[in-house]
């Protein structure tokens, strides 16, 4: 499978201009950017995910939700960002600033100003503020519903044999996780594994189908 491929790392923000621009086919993108595809094709049943508190998806403040007057979104991600605003419109019923902030925003969230922060740079901020709300945890909430934050999508239709073939390489890898973190990763190798084995939830199932067409309605009518 991996001679078929160019593999492409990338932050979920740039997969997603790389799939809509049409330099790659086929990405794991935040699935806030399907309406804006041409074409947009859901070819695994594989997904990230979360059915409860995700941990790495959070707005830090150091005030209560009510007195927040702006918010950083973070530069990384599209999805997680306009899940931020529908729960702020839905759930908090809050209406700061909204503000597109840059590589080093996490200093700046202070006072009023809130930031919307993943990824790793998240478990560190989790102690340092008073106000951390995780937001798959406040969506399922809300719905009742697990997230869907990023899923395998291509920009045009795959031939059969090619996506079979993609999603045995996917679960292979879902089957070696310990495998590939002793292997690949650096660091706190038990805290890895519990979070990917506990915390990430990769099967694209009927709730999170459930759940993402919701999200993208919600989105529709918000937009």
């Amino acid at each position: 499978m991996i001679n078929q491929i160019n593999l492409q790392l990338d932050t979920p923000a740039d997969c997603a201009k790389k799939l809509i621009s049409g330099e790659v086919d086929l990405g794991l993108v935040p699935v806030a950017i399907i309406p804006e595809l041409k074409q947009s094709h859901i070819i695994s049943d594989c997904c990230i995910g979360a059915d409860g508190a995700v941990e790495t998806v959070c707005l830090f403040s150091e005030v209560p939700l009510e007195e927040i007057e702006e918010v950083l979104l973070d530069y990384q991600s599209r999805t997680s960002v306009q899940l931020a605003r529908l729960l702020a419109e839905k759930h908090w019923k809050i209406s700061p600033t909204w503000k597109q902030a840059d590589a080093d925003f996490i200093e700046h969230i202070k006072g009023k100003t809130a930031g919307v922060v993943i990824g790793d740079r998240a478990f560190p901020l989790r102690d340092k503020f008073p106000v951390v709300k995780d937001l798959a945890q406040e969506w399922k909430d809300l719905t009742g519903l697990p997230f869907v934050f990023a899923c395998w999508v291509s920009n045009r239709p795959l031939s059969a044999e090619f996506v079979s073939e993609f999603n045995a390489a996917l679960n292979f890898g879902l089957e070696h996780q310990s495998e590939a973190i002793h292997s690949m990763a650096s660091g706190n190798h038990e805290g890895l594994l519990r979070y990917v084995e506990n915390v990430i939830s990769y099967k694209l199932d009927d709730k999170k189908l459930q759940a993402l067409k919701l999200f993208h309605e919600w989105l529709s009518k918000s937009s």
